[in-house]
C-alpha cells in the first residue's frame, strides 16, 4: 500500500464525520436523531468513492442528512474532508461492506438510495456482486421507507440494460429511465453533479444512462 493510501487511513480514524465498521452499529434505527441529531430524513450514496455526490447533495438540501458508503477508505478521505473543511454538518460517511448494509439501519429507517457510477461487475460470475441484484434490491427494499426512490447513474450500458430488466422483472415501479442523461429533460441542477469517474467518461464522449425507480 502507498504511502498516501497509508496517511488517508490514518488521517479518516480521526475525522468525526467517519464511522468504520462495528462503530456504526451503534446508529442502527437512530441515525437521524441518534448521530444527526434531527428527524430529517436519510438518504445513502452507495459505493460513494470519493463522496462527490453525497457532500454536493448534503450541501443542496441542508434539510436531509446524507451518508456515504463505501469500503474505500483511501477514496472516503476526499469526501470526508471535503465536508469537514467546508463545515457541512449534514453529512457522514460508513466505512463497510455494502453486503452488510442490514446490520446499520433499521427497515424503512431510510428516504432514498443513490447509487453512482458502481462497478458494473460484468462478468456473469459476478452477478451477486452488483449493486442491481436481487440479493441487493431485497436489501433496499427493506432499508427504504414506503415510496422511497432508488437512483442509479451509470455509464455502463450493459449495467443499465440489466438493471432495466430486473427492474421489469420483480415488478418495481419505473420512474424514469434515460440512456444519455444530459441529452434528455432529466438533468437537473442534482443529476448534473459529476463525480471524478463521471468526468472522465464524458470527457470520452460516453454517454451516461440513469434510471429512477420504487418498490411501491
Amino acid at each position: 500500500m502507498g504511502k498516501d493510501k497509508l496517511k488517508r487511513f490514518a488521517e479518516i480514524d480521526t475525522f468525526s464525520n467517519v464511522l468504520q465498521l462495528d462503530a456504526g452499529k451503534e446508529f442502527k434505527g437512530q441515525w437521524n436523531t441518534g448521530y444527526f441529531k434531527n428527524t430529517n430524513p436519510v438518504v445513502l450514496e452507495l459505493a460513494c468513492g470519493k463522496g462527490e455526490y453525497t457532500v454536493n447533495m448534503a450541501v443542496m438540501f441542508p434539510e436531509k442528512n446524507f451518508i456515504g458508503i463505501d469500503y474505500k477508505g483511501n477514496r472516503i478521505w476526499r469526501g470526508a474532508k471535503t465536508a469537514l473543511e467546508d463545515d457541512v454538518s449534514n453529512v457522514a460517511f460508513l466505512r463497510i461492506q455494502i453486503e452488510t448494509i442490514l446490520d446499520y439501519f433499521l427497515p424503512g429507517e431510510v428516504d432514498e438510495i443513490w447509487i453512482t457510477f458502481p462497478d458494473p461487475q460484468p462478468q456473469v460470475s459476478r452477478e451477486k456482486k452488483r449493486l442491481t441484484s436481487p440479493r441487493f434490491l431485497d436489501k433496499y427494499k427493506q432499508l427504504l421507507k414506503p415510496g422511497g426512490f432508488i437512483n442509479l447513474k451509470t455509464d455502463n450500458d450493459g449495467f443499465h440494460l440489466y438493471t432495466s430488466e430486473k427492474i421489469i422483472e420483480t415488478g418495481l415501479n419505473l420512474h424514469i429511465k434515460t440512456e444519455d442523461l444530459y441529452h434528455s429533460e432529466y438533468a437537473d441542477e442534482v443529476l448534473s453533479i459529476k463525480t471524478y469517474y463521471e468526468k472522465k467518461y464524458l470527457k470520452e464522449n460516453k454517454n451516461i444512462n440513469y434510471l429512477k425507480f420504487s418498490f411501491d
